[in-house]
């Protein structure tokens, strides 16, 4: 049987050094579920890009930022038991997760594969989404830069780099990001062969990680391997075969 979370534990994994809301779960899935997930990505569904070769599940958005209709492969939603896992953790502390979303659970998944000394610059997820993603790590540690964006009225910091906060990805975590945090900040993967400095004071989530003594008897040192990221979103527009049109939720909706 699936354990049960409630908002206390919830709550207890949120990170407080960063806008609300991010929180996360170190060994969110088993060893066992994160090799049948690796096992079964279908080697013909990559797309190269110059850094890094990623698959979108159950298809890519279109260029104006639709989502044909499909279910997600089993092994990304029912087996092993993701979304049931994501749904048993919300409602989360201030925001429902994607129990607020149109569609009420993610209905995409974005596979990113990270080879030590590949990384992906700032950037922000956007409005094709509801405010709110999952991101499962497999494979490999990997930290993700977190910066704070300038609110309208003020000048740019005078050194990004005390903006900057980090967050250690251990292997079969979960990194949850909603509200604020969303909304107000941007991330990226650093393209290091190894992580540095990882430590209490450098890393947000350092209390909340499920082995820091393994970078901490490592001299706070995070060699790279290979990183998987299963990145859950619900994508707003919804385009259904046979002239449907859109629908958010169980609701209609014009053309896309």
């Amino acid at each position: 049987m699936e354990q049960q979370y409630d908002a206390g534990f919830v709550a207890a994994h949120r990170l407080h050094s960063l806008p609300e809301s991010m929180y996360y779960f170190p060994d969110f899935i088993t060893a066992s579920e994160e090799q049948q997930v690796l096992q079964k990505l279908p080697p013909n569904r990559w797309t190269h890009l110059a850094h890094r070769r990623l698959q979108a599940h159950p298809s890519a958005l279109s260029a104006r930022g639709a989502l044909l209709a499909a279910p997600l492969p089993p092994y990304l939603a029912a087996a092993p038991p993701i979304l049931p896992r994501l749904e048993a953790l919300g409602p989360f502390a201030g925001t429902n997760g994607f129990v607020a979303t149109p569609h009420g659970r993610p209905n995409h998944c974005l596979v990113n594969e990270y080879r030590a000394g590949e990384g992906i610059m700032m950037h922000e997820d956007g409005g094709a989404y509801a405010p709110v993603v999952a991101t499962v790590s497999l494979g490999g540690a990997v930290v993700l830069d977190v910066v704070v964006k300038a609110q309208e009225g003020e000048g740019k910091a005078e050194d990004e780099a005390q903006q900057r906060q980090r967050i250690l990805c251990e292997p079969r975590s979960l990194l949850v990001t909603t509200g604020r945090a969303y909304v107000d900040a941007l991330h990226g993967v650093p393209a290091v062969a190894a992580d540095e400095d990882l430590g209490a004071a450098t890393v947000a989530n350092w209390a909340l990680l499920g082995s820091p003594a393994r970078y901490a008897d490592a001299g706070g040192r995070n060699e790279r391997a290979t990183r998987v990221s299963l990145t859950y979103r619900d994508v707003l527009r919804v385009s259904w075969a046979g002239g449907l049109g859109r629908m958010l939720g169980g609701g209609g909706g014009g053309g896309t």
